[in-house]
């Protein structure tokens, strides 16, 4: 590797307060505060969805009824046309 060109690589762990989940990982990301696990100190970087909360992830998607849709669309402009 080229030695000046590559970010800064550190320790952070993120978390999502909303679900009460933390994910130990790899960032170039900084924060004012910082957590030490297992002897080592991370940045901690909060986020506000992740796999813990996010609907697809979770089973609490809802689906969009789409034909329910265009056929609203359908009746709207229908009756602008006969005009």
């Amino acid at each position: 590797m080229k030695e000046g060109i590559h970010p800064d690589y550190h320790p952070v762990v993120f978390v999502d307060g909303g679900a009460d989940f933390e994910m130990v990982s790899r960032s170039t990301l900084k924060s004012d505060q910082t957590r030490v696990i297992d002897g080592v100190e991370h940045y901690v970087i909060r986020v506000d969805i992740s796999s813990a909360s996010h609907p697809f992830f979770t089973g609490k998607q809802r689906l969009l009824d789409t034909a329910g849709r265009v056929e609203k669309f359908n009746r709207k402009y229908r009756k602008r046309a006969k005009r």
